[in-house]
């Protein structure tokens, strides 16, 4: 919305009408200590022109990662985007209408819905996807609320292997939640089975693993099923959409609901986002499922056409009924990854996986054998993978591959103080043998 600056006079006659002596007393609740107390430190007024070339140069010192090697992963990955994903993503009709309250009138936007849930329980292997959620973090407390309503327990049970800033909004989200959630200490990059069926009991509700997890390293999914389902409670897998090109659906070892981070599905790094957050469930859960689901039926007529079937939020039904406050879902992301599926279809996807495998593979071979790093979990692992930097250097080897283009990985220190020294690097089907091996070279000094 453009701002409209106002006068003092009008500014006057305002706080008149609202019986307010100045703009300074409409802050009164707010403490002394938290205003800034002097003017904003703005430039000058610039014209058109000189505003444009300002912000060109301002624009100018981000790095994308389109200008240089990135081996950053943690949840956001630097994949391929075929042309075809910009080409229909951009269409005038896809991103403006964007929410499809009034389903009759957005028949477009709905038919594409369907057409990403459909996709994503063939990707995942379950019965029902929603029509998306807000992002990968976000979705995997969903699921774990989801399975609390399902059960009817009040326990959650997870894992320092799942990305720590999923756990961080966990916590968040059951700060006053009568809810008691238990981390199990993952044991050499993964989730020590025995430890997960000491921690379920018959108030769990559910258990909440990533397949590849944050580090990597591929879980006993099979084994973690098992145990969570002999206690009642449900398995919960947040999973790397692209692994599943080549990996187990969920479906087919016995996930319950499945999340994940849809970024890798035709979405651009973004800065961080907007993102994309996917659920996928089983029928018997789909009740409990938030966010929208789009169904397919037929018309008075006998046409095929497409509706909101299930909406349980709180805008539409009572709020004690609500399983989620979702004011919507991310269309426009969905519908990339939409097109992006289709795309591909399965043999793009094992591709694609298979590149991500082989290349990550030979740059963890190098690595060790450069023998200036190690790998300290010894674990089968899909695209992803701990480095240990010798001398335990690391931002200063991360600002040495930043200096000659590379996006070297992300730094575990923030998350995980024993792995201080060590870097998080992930490699996809985009990355070059010439690239890897410049990355190799740094790393080695």
């Amino acid at each position: 919305m453009p701002y409209i600056p106002n006068t003092r006079e009008e500014q006057q006659a305002m706080l008149q009408a609202i019986g307010v002596e100045s703009i300074e007393s409409l802050f009164e609740m707010i403490p002394a200590e938290a205003r800034l107390g002097r003017e904003l430190a703005l430039p000058r007024a610039m014209g058109e022109l000189e505003l444009t070339a300002e912000m060109t140069r301002l624009a100018g010192r981000n790095v994308a990662a389109d200008h240089v090697a990135c081996f950053l992963g943690g949840g956001a990955y630097d994949h391929f985007i075929p042309a075809v994903v910009d080409t229909i993503g951009s269409r005038g009709e896809f991103y403006t209408a964007y929410t499809p309250y009034q389903a009759e009138a957005s028949q477009g936007t709905l038919q594409a819905i369907f057409e990403y849930q459909t996709l994503i329980t063939q990707l995942t292997g379950m019965d029902v996807s929603n029509a998306s959620l807000y992002d990968g973090g976000t979705a995997a407390v969903e699921a774990a609320m989801m399975a609390m309503g399902a059960t009817r327990r009040k326990r959650v049970v997870t894992t320092t292997a799942v990305h720590p800033e999923y756990r961080q909004i966990l916590a968040t989200y059951f700060t006053n939640h009568d809810t008691e959630l238990h981390t199990v200490a993952a044991s050499e990059g993964t989730t020590p089975v025995e430890a997960v069926v000491a921690a379920v009991d018959s108030k769990t509700a559910c258990v909440l693993v990533q397949h590849p997890n944050f580090f990597g390293c591929l879980e006993e999914v099979e084994a973690l099923a098992e145990a969570a389902h002999k206690a009642g409670a449900l398995l919960i897998v947040a999973v790397n959409p692209i692994s599943l090109g080549l990996l187990k659906r969920p479906g087919d070892y016995g996930a319950d609901i499945v999340v994940a981070e849809g970024q890798p599905l035709g979405n651009a790094l973004n800065y961080g986002g907007p993102y994309l957050g996917i659920m996928a469930c089983g029928e018997k859960f789909v009740r409990q499922m938030p966010g929208r689901l789009v169904g397919q039926t037929v018309d008075r007529r006998g046409t095929v056409c497409w509706a909101l079937t299930l909406q349980t939020r709180e805008q539409h039904i009572r709020r004690e009924k609500a399983t989620s406050n979702i004011c919507t879902n991310q269309g426009l992301m969905a519908l990339r990854a939409a097109v992006y599926l289709a795309a591909m279809g399965p043999t793009g996807m094992r591709r694609a996986a298979e590149l991500c495998l082989q290349k990550a593979h030979y740059a963890a071979e190098r690595l060790a054998a450069s023998g200036s790093a190690t790998l300290p979990l010894a674990k089968p692992f899909f695209n992803e993978f701990v480095v240990r930097v010798a001398g335990g250097r690391v931002e200063e080897k991360i600002e040495a591959a930043r200096k000659v283009g590379i996006l070297a990985g992300v730094p575990l220190a923030p998350w995980y103080p024993d792995l201080a020294d060590c870097l998080l690097v992930a490699v996809t089907e985009k990355r070059t043998k010439a690239e890897i091996d410049r990355l190799v070279d740094v790393l080695a000094g």
